[in-house]
């Protein structure tokens, strides 16, 4: 079992260790930190970025850059989960078109934890921009 210790900094600040053992700071009110569903958001993009790069590696791909962007919108009632996702793959470098849209596919469809979860509440768009080479 996994654990993660979260403890109160005052106001709605905590302070948040997992089992890396890496302290991240919450802030749901004054926002001097992520709140816990920004985190969410952000989790979302690094997941599906680590899933992204791996593939194209092992398909011998050029990769430079990437950026990944997500975008969403959230229930108006609590819970307040993610309904609409939007996940952008802004690529830099030598990358097949077919190379991508099978990195993607693996990633929404196989290994990203992270979007497996959030889709059980939210419809998740999945685009990329190939960037021109300069």
């Amino acid at each position: 079992m996994e654990t993660a210790t979260i403890t109160w900094n005052g106001k709605q600040r905590f302070f948040a260790t997992g089992k890396s053992g890496h302290a991240v700071t919450f802030d749901s009110e004054s926002k001097t930190a992520p709140g816990p569903m920004e985190m969410v958001l952000m989790a979302l993009g690094a997941c599906t970025a680590t899933d992204i790069v791996i593939i194209l590696e092992k398909k011998r791909q050029g990769l430079k850059a990437l950026a990944v962007v997500c975008s969403g919108e959230r229930a108006a009632e609590p819970p307040r989960v993610w309904v609409k996702l939007d996940v952008l793959f802004r690529v830099d470098g030598k990358v097949e078109d077919a190379a991508m849209k099978h990195a993607m596919r693996l990633t929404k469809d196989k290994y990203c934890s992270v979007a497996a979860m959030v889709s059980k509440t939210a419809q998740i768009t999945w685009r990329y921009e190939i960037l021109p080479s300069k």
